[in-house]
């Protein structure tokens, strides 16, 4: 093996101005096993759902998947930016999360009411991002989290729409 297949990652100091990047680096963690769960819970509904809005329901899941698979790839690599590890493992991943598994697949509606509430969960963490963001003096990743804020708000007035009976 040459020398450079041996090289094992490692942390960073960050010397951009961010103050004490740990936290941040965490908070992205946070929410990169959220886009996480909620990605593949979107789409195992995206490819189960059944009814007289299965189109559009199949349409907007498809939609929101493919944005939450792009963010994943972004949130992990500030955090490395940040000089810090992104999750690697699926423990990890799924100990972070505040997205949960269902028992059972639920009904259409049910599946939009679920996935907009993991929405809502979604976007809370990211506003305590932003505001961890902005104490610890790291614009970038205050700009990330209230994009991605903005995209989790969107998607659950959507599915709520759809499901509104």
């Amino acid at each position: 093996m040459t020398d450079a297949l041996k090289v094992v990652p490692e942390t960073n100091p960050v010397k951009s101005g961010v103050r004490d990047v740990k936290p941040i680096a965490d908070g992205l963690s946070d929410v990169l096993a959220d886009t996480y769960r909620l990605l593949f819970k979107t789409h195992t509904y995206h490819w189960n759902v059944e009814g007289p809005l299965f189109y559009s329901i199949h349409n907007l899941t498809e939609t929101q998947y493919e944005n939450m698979f792009k963010a994943a790839d972004e949130l992990a690599e500030r955090i490395r930016a940040l000089g810090q590890f992104a999750p690697y493992t699926m423990a990890d991943i799924l100990g972070r999360s505040v997205v949960q598994d269902e028992d059972a697949l639920p009904s259409a509606g049910d599946m939009c009411e679920i996935l907009a509430a993991d929405h809502e969960r979604a976007a809370h963490r990211l506003h305590a991002l932003v505001e961890l963001s902005g104490d610890h003096k790291d614009p970038v990743t205050e700009d990330l989290a209230t994009e991605r804020s903005a995209f989790h708000e969107q998607a659950a007035w959507m599915l709520r729409a759809i499901a509104k009976t």
